[in-house]
């Protein structure tokens, strides 16, 4: 891949990273709730779902999901529905003060990946979109999977530096968690963002 080529992949990743979504809501969530270092685990989980979003389109089901009204609503549905649980999860949550320490040791990392990842597994829109963006990047006298592969972690390698930057920003604020009604508002802030992405998911359509 030319180094003006890849310039323009980093441009693009960059921009598409920072637009705000589902993986911004969750990485502002873990930090302002467990801090930085505590949501890499759902950074990664993100970064995960993304390689596999990735891989589903390398192995040509993207093309299938963009052309199948069938398997793409039922994709979509399945990421629309898993959001607005998540939404109203957070909405309905029972907001009790405890001591940091506990707020510490209720952290699950495990958990915290597998949702990151569902969620971004689940995106049929993010399918259909590097369906149409891996191909612009592509030189087909060149190999494929080491394109593929470059293109795959710059996409990672820029989101992780992006949700680091929001889940950073987010832990700014930790001391929101502190007073029992700002917690109540955070999490019904969180759990509305989490169901407007679920709304714009819900709008994808075939391309």
């Amino acid at each position: 891949m030319d180094f003006e080529v890849w310039l323009t992949l980093l441009l693009a990743s960059i921009a598409i990273s920072v637009s705000p979504g589902a993986g911004a809501v969750v990485s502002m969530n873990y930090g302002i709730k467990y801090g930085l270092k505590k949501s890499y685990s759902a950074i990664f989980g993100l970064q995960a779902g993304l390689l596999a979003q990735t891989f589903i389109v390398v192995i040509g089901l993207g093309a299938i999901i963009a052309k199948s009204v069938l398997v793409f609503n039922i994709v979509k549905w399945v990421g629309v529905a898993y959001l607005v649980y998540l939404g109203l999860s957070k909405i309905f949550e029972k907001v009790e003060l405890v001591e940091q320490s506990e707020q510490i040791k209720s952290y699950d990392a495990k958990k915290a990946f597998l949702t990151a990842t569902f969620i971004n597994l689940t995106n049929p829109k993010a399918t259909v979109f590097l369906v149409a963006f891996i191909p612009q990047f592509l030189n087909p006298s060149e190999s494929l999977w080491l394109q593929f592969a470059i293109i795959g972690l710059t996409l990672c390698v820029v989101d992780i530096f992006v949700m680091t930057g929001y889940s950073s920003m987010a832990s700014k604020l930790k001391f929101l968690i502190k007073d029992v009604k700002a917690m109540k508002i955070q999490n019904r802030i969180t759990g509305m963002f989490l169901i407007l992405a679920a709304v714009f998911m819900s709008t994808a359509k075939r391309s």
